[in-house]
């Protein structure tokens, strides 16, 4: 992972520390049950912290989003649980740069929605990366994309079913 990347994730990580307010990290913890720490920054903090980031960062091809995603995704530090704003801010990431996205990335986007524990990560990286994904995707890269939805559909954990029967009901509205 190159320098640049490890820079971005600890500014959007930083800033998103300062922009928190301890009575809505309680709130976010308690709406998802202790299965993430939160900063308590608002949603507006990390949309405008990951649009600073990119202004800052700036020429991010498609390796550098897909790490800093994972990156942000990630535990802050070994033995740390995962942080809601952190995750938050790897979806607004992938939101803005969806243009940039491949269907090889849906692995990496399955990996996402099995450890979010957050229906409110899950629907926005359904509704806006993976559906805009899967929409302009052609040929080759599409069917080896729907062999991954036919996977989903088929899958034993109810988050990743779910997750292809709302990408299917987004895509069956567009």
């Amino acid at each position: 992972m190159n320098q640049t990347v490890i820079d971005a994730a600890a500014f959007i990580d930083t800033t998103l520390q300062n922009e928190g307010a301890w009575y809505r990290a309680d709130d976010v913890e308690s709406r998802v049950g202790g299965a993430m720490s939160s900063y308590g920054s608002s949603v507006g903090a990390v949309r405008g912290t990951v649009r600073d980031a990119g202004r800052k960062f700036k020429d991010f091809a498609h390796d550098d989003v897909t790490a800093l995603a994972s990156l942000l995704w990630g535990q802050p530090h070994p033995g740390r649980r995962p942080v809601y704003e952190r995750r938050l801010a790897a979806v607004v990431l992938l939101q803005s740069r969806v243009g940039l996205l491949r269907h090889t990335d849906l692995t990496r986007l399955e990996g996402f929605i099995r450890s979010a524990d957050s229906r409110e990560l899950v629907d926005p990286l359904i509704s806006d990366v993976v559906v805009p994904l899967l929409t302009v995707l052609e040929g080759q890269d599409r069917q080896r994309a729907d062999v991954v939805m036919t996977r989903w559909r088929l899958d034993p954990d109810d988050s990743i079913r779910r997750a292809a029967s709302l990408t299917a009901e987004i895509a069956g509205n567009t």
